[in-house]
Order: structure tokens, then sequence, then C-alpha cells
């Protein structure tokens, strides 16, 4: 069997499919439907420092192909989130986990990121600076690059653990910001967040969504993920996770191709909460039929080899 094993700025997991933060709670409340161990990382529910209740409702809206939300990152605190969650998840997931960080400010951010960095069931620290659904913070930071800098040269200077950011999809050139971040010394990136978007209810003719606006997510966004990271890829030297429209193994090869060293399943696990472990247990097979040898002789093989040398 083609061996899955990757490893992410020296956290090392056994296979290289996650969550997308938000989609998958703090992991425990699936336990007792599937083996939530067989993934190779969890991600947690974005924290914020204090409490959020998130946007009015409505927030789901369902398109053609995808979907469309505006949560508004509602989460219990961070403090709650170490003191009541993750000892729930422990006892169902002995792996470490990834924390997913957000605020207003960048000293919202750097006290979220540090509580974390103090965790030892933390592997890895994910800056949200990609959701659309807020009002302050997050894109804030996410299309602003000098922002962005300051935010994560903040960060690193306070944490020990890897810093991985998240980016929008909703800027001019997401590779000028990811060459950015990768100057202010992230060691890793996420791409890509939901695209903003909305709906309105044509009985009403007011907008759908609470939130007026929301992300969109789901299958309609894949070919704007996949050549995001393919073109970050070939821009910067990070090892990045690719997300964005993953629904089945052959999207989550294509997007290992592009040069996603790991994979995050978000909307396609909300309907079919298997999606994520059917990957894990078909990847393998198709890794082995396109004649790779390891997961990791896959990653970025749809570039050529210069290019590919730089991320070794």
């Amino acid at each position: 069997m083609v061996n899955l094993n990757v490893s992410l700025s020296g956290l090392a997991l056994d296979n290289p499919v996650m969550n997308a933060s938000g989609t998958f709670g703090y992991g425990y409340e699936l336990a007792q439907r599937m083996d939530i161990q067989k993934m190779g990382a969890i991600v947690l529910k974005t924290a914020t420092l204090e409490p959020r209740d998130g946007n009015p409702n409505p927030r789901i809206a369902e398109c053609a192909s995808g979907m469309l939300n505006s949560i508004g990152l509602q989460n219990p605190g961070v403090d709650a989130i170490i003191e009541k969650e993750l000892p729930r998840l422990s006892r169902a997931y002995s792996k470490k986990v990834i924390a997913s960080v957000a605020g207003n400010t960048v000293s919202e951010y750097v006290a979220v990121a540090k509580r974390f960095d103090a965790v030892d069931q933390i592997g890895l620290l994910e800056l949200n600076i990609s959701c659309p659904n807020v009002e302050a913070g997050g894109m804030v930071f996410g299309v602003d690059e000098e922002a962005a800098s300051e935010l994560v040269q903040a960060v690193k200077a306070e944490v020990q653990k890897p810093v991985y950011v998240k980016l929008t999809p909703n800027v001019t050139d997401i590779v000028k910001i990811a060459q950015t971040v990768e100057a202010a010394g992230a060691d890793g990136l996420v791409l890509i967040n939901t695209l903003k978007g909305m709906r309105i209810d044509v009985r009403r003719r007011q907008p759908f969504l609470g939130g007026v606006t929301g992300g969109l997510s789901g299958p309609a966004i894949f070919p704007i993920a996949l050549r995001m990271v393919y073109e970050v890829y070939q821009a910067t030297a990070l090892p990045i996770i690719g997300v964005g429209g993953i629904h089945d193994v052959a999207s989550a090869l294509e997007m290992v191709l592009a040069g996603a060293s790991a994979i995050q399943v978000g909307a396609a696990d909300l309907p079919h909460p298997e999606t994520w472990l059917r990957i894990v247990e078909d990847l393998p097979a198709l890794l082995e039929q396109n004649k790779f040898a390891s997961f990791e002789d896959a990653i970025g093989a749809a570039h050529d080899d210069v290019t590919r040398k730089a991320h070794q």
C-alpha cells in the first residue's frame, strides 16, 4: 500500500486529509458515528479572544453547485475551547490538532495564538485572515499586504508552533499576498477560503442571508482553488494545505498535483460527513494507479522539476 505519511513544518501526519475549519465542530461530535482517529489532523472551529454570537439567521443558503454560509465565526471564545472542547476531543482523538485563530486586531490575534501555543494538544496554528462574513478583522488583514505582514510578524514573534496563514480568494492577486506572508515569516499557507457571494429571496425581495452576503463553498469553487494553489506553489517555497471544493478522492489528488502538501474537506462533509473518510481510504489505490510510490511523490507533480525542487 502507498505510504500516506507527510510532514507539515515538522508536524508529522499519518495521512494528509483534514477537515476545513468550521465544518467539523470540535471533532468529538462525530466520534460515535465514525472513527475520527483516521483523520490526519482535525482543524478546530475558528477561535476569537471573546465569545462571538455570530451573524443573524438565516445563515445558510443553497446554490446549484455549493452553498453560501454566513456563520460569522460563532464560537465560545478561546479559553472555553481550551478548557472544555479540547479535553472532550482528546478522549476520541489522540493526534495533534490544528487551531484556527482570528481576531479584530493584531493584539487579539496574538493573544489567541499565545493561548493555543501553550497547549500541547495543538500541533499547528492556522491564522484565519480570510473570513468574508465578519464586519471587522478577518479579510481586513487578508486583502492588505501591509496589514497581513504586520500580523504574521507579530504572531510569529510570540509563538513557537508553526504558523500557517489561510488566504482569501477575494483579492486581485493572491500570489502577492502569499509572497508577503512568506516574507513575514509564515511557515505555510492554507488556500483558499470561501468566495463572497449572495442570494436574493424573490418573494421577500430581500437578501436571503441574515448577514446579506456569505461565503460560497462547494464544487463550484474547486477550479478557482486549484488554480490558486497551482500559482502560489510556483511563486513561493512554502508548504500549502489545499482546500476549496474538494469532494472526492479524484479532486483531492488534483489538489495535491497542483502543489498541496495536505488537503482539507469542507462543504462536502456537511451533507455527507464520511467524505473525508472515503478519501483517506481510496487515496492509496489512486496513487498506486498513477504510479506514485508515496503520497509525497505526488505533491506538485503537475509542475516541472525546477519548481518542485524549490519545495524540497
